[in-house]
């Protein structure tokens, strides 16, 4: 009997880890896989062209919601999704991440009673993030919680989810990065910009906490600009940023030209990147500066320093056995960081290239376990 299966996605963080499941699944006759993108992102650079690069098939369904408030946009998620999920009845509905899809997907499966199986669970920063709220809710509603490492099991015990729905089964985005990493190599993508390898940092900044707050925004952004003096400082900027950037006032610290190498003067601000062009920007960068959760996790697997701005934890293993260092929301401490790194050539003396089950055959294991649940 060929089961049914639904997966969701909404947002780029989630297309690098659907398309390895996906791959997997066709393998298997007696699976019928559904892509559903909700829209959650949905221009060019957030979306079509992430589709592109990691060859994903067109979604089976596109509901289109587009950007609106967390709220707005998880309701219209879930009226879109109950009434796919009544007419096709999966068996089987997979959610990735933290996004608003993820918890609207979540939800709406749970009150049909779908089993719901949730990849990348169980990772916590114990603060008022929306993508926190995401991350608890759909825990404790999910049937088989998949996990990246130890510290994520941990997690979901301490809250009292049974131990038989947790699977250990490694970080799923990494068998993306594993499977691209040479094309990525191949790219011209920090030459284009006139960067030289390893002379130059990658920034990337998109959460509400960090950019939506004028005054840590500032604070960050006058951080950044001391950094450019010492080393060129290139941010490919979300949408929520450029706007807040120009609503802020903020302008006069970017450029969006190409600077002679040598002129560092202003922080280089560019369009999103693909997921190729940015593993390229990060795989060459000197370092990196987030507060993105994936390229926390990449870096790590690159074994390039990476620095966060957040003010909690997300991914324990990634500051505990990676190369990840929290800076928190503070300007001071991301300048000492920074330098110590541009005058010691490192932030902590861990270049790990491999972590337990960070090898590539992640989606094996959960297809394995799901195919033989169902």
């Amino acid at each position: 009997m060929i089961k049914k299966i639904f997966l969701i996605v909404g947002a780029r963080p989630n297309f690098m880890k659907v398309s390895p499941i996906l791959e997997k699944f066709k393998k298997h006759p007696d699976i019928k896989s559904v892509l559903i993108h909700t829209g959650q992102h949905y221009d060019y650079t957030m979306s079509k062209v992430f589709f592109e690069d990691l060859n994903i098939p067109v979604p089976d369904v596109n509901l289109g919601i587009g950007s609106c408030g967390h709220g707005e946009q998880t309701g219209k998620i879930m009226i879109g999704l109950e009434k796919i999920y009544l007419k096709e009845k999966p068996d089987l509905v997979v959610v990735f991440g933290d996004v608003n899809s993820t918890l609207a997907g979540a939800l709406v499966a749970s009150k049909l009673n779908i089993p719901v199986a949730h990849i990348e669970a169980g990772i916590r920063s114990y603060n008022n993030m929306p993508e926190e709220t995401n991350r608890l809710l759909t825990d404790h509603i999910s049937e088989y919680l998949f996990t990246t490492s130890k510290y994520e099991d941990e997690n979901l015990k301490k809250e009292g989810i049974s131990p038989n729905k947790i699977f250990c089964v490694g970080n799923i985005m990494i068998d993306s990065l594993i499977k691209y990493k040479e094309i990525a190599t191949k790219r011209q993508t920090f030459q284009k910009l006139l960067l030289e390898k390893k002379k130059y940092v990658l920034c990337t900044l998109h959460r509400a906490g960090n950019v939506d707050d004028k005054n840590k925004f500032r604070d960050i952004i006058c951080a950044l600009a001391e950094i450019s003096k010492s080393i060129p400082v290139v941010c490919p900027v979300h949408p929520r940023t450029r706007k807040n950037i120009s609503n802020f006032g903020f302008d006069k610290f970017f450029t969006e030209s190409k600077a002679k190498r040598g002129e560092n003067t202003k922080i280089q601000i560019i369009e999103p990147l693909s997921y190729i062009d940015c593993l390229n920007l990060e795989m060459n960068a000197k370092f990196v500066i987030t507060d993105s959760g994936g390229i926390q996790v990449e870096t790590t697997t690159l074994g390039v320093s990476c620095l966060t701005i957040l003010d909690k934890p997300v991914w324990a293993i990634t500051h505990k056995e990676g190369t990840n260092v929290l800076v928190k929301g503070n300007g001071k401490e991301l300048i000492k960081q920074a330098m110590k790194i541009v005058n010691k050539g490192h932030v902590n003396k861990k270049r790990l290239t491999s972590l337990k089950l960070w090898d590539g055959k992640t989606a094996d294991r959960i297809v394995k376990i799901l195919i033989k649940k169902l």
